[in-house]
């Protein structure tokens, strides 16, 4: 049987990219997901749905820095679904930001990079905590960042939004562990998604030190990460809260 059967999930930032595989790999496995994003996800859901069923996927407009939008989007997907199990808080401003040193970085960048990353997160738990609360389960996902435990330079804005994304979980997850929630954080290492490929400068001068830095060194892909997205997400980690899951190759030890 599908270890996600009977499910359903929401995972935020899924019309492409890595989110699009995350939103992939629980569909895979019995969820009925919703994707949220500021882009049009349609297509991604219709797709996801042919490989894995009918109604296997769905999509709304997400703003996940403006709490109207949020409450719009956890309502609708409740009338939908009849509930929310599973939270997947992927969306977060990364790959289209240029290198700067922290000197130079505007105010309105590090307003627009916190905005998402981490005020995003916070809105979609203050929303859809109260569901799960009431059925005694919950599984949220925050979806954190290798660079929180190793640094890189010139992105401190989006470095800083990720630990506090790790910081966040463990908070939560003392805070909800009484309701049957599970809180962690899933870190990703240095991944080759569509957004990253498409900063070619940024692809080309990271790529080798990077995977020269991993025990196992090869390039990250999406794939690396869909099984740890869904044991996070299943009943096989009903004990596991508070914690972060590095996907890395081993570049860092957690």
């Amino acid at each position: 049987m599908a270890r996600l059967s009977d499910r359903t999930a929401i995972v935020t930032g899924g019309a492409r990219g890595i989110g699009l595989h995350y939103a992939d790999a629980l569909a895979a496995e019995g969820a009925q997901v919703m994707i949220g994003d500021i882009l049009d996800a349609s297509e991604a859901a219709h797709d996801i749905s042919a490989r894995h069923g009918q109604g296997a996927a769905a999509s709304l407009k997400l703003d996940v820095s403006d709490e109207p939008s949020v409450k719009a989007f956890v309502s609708k997907t409740v009338e939908r679904f009849g509930k929310i199990d599973i939270l997947v808080n992927n969306a977060a401003i990364f790959a289209n930001l240029p290198p700067q040193p922290v000197t130079e970085i505007d105010v309105n960048s590090w307003n627009e990079v916190m905005a998402v990353n981490i005020r995003g997160p916070f809105l979609m738990v203050k929303h859809v905590v109260p569901h799960m609360k009431g059925r005694r389960y919950g599984k949220i996902i925050n979806i954190g960042s290798g660079t929180a435990h190793k640094g890189l330079p010139n992105f401190s804005h989006y470095v800083a939004s990720k630990g506090a994304i790790t910081s966040f979980s463990r908070a939560l997850s003392r805070e909800l562990g009484e309701h049957g929630i599970c809180v962690n954080t899933l870190a990703p290492g240095f991944t080759i998604s569509e957004g990253v490929l498409e900063n070619v400068e940024f692809h080309d001068k990271w790529r080798t030190p990077i995977v020269q830095s991993r025990a196992i060194k090869r390039e990250e892909t999406p794939e690396d990460l869909r099984g740890a997205i869904v044991f996070l997400s299943s009943p096989e980690s009903d004990f596991i809260t508070g914690q972060t899951l590095s996907v890395c190759g081993g570049s860092i030890n957690t």
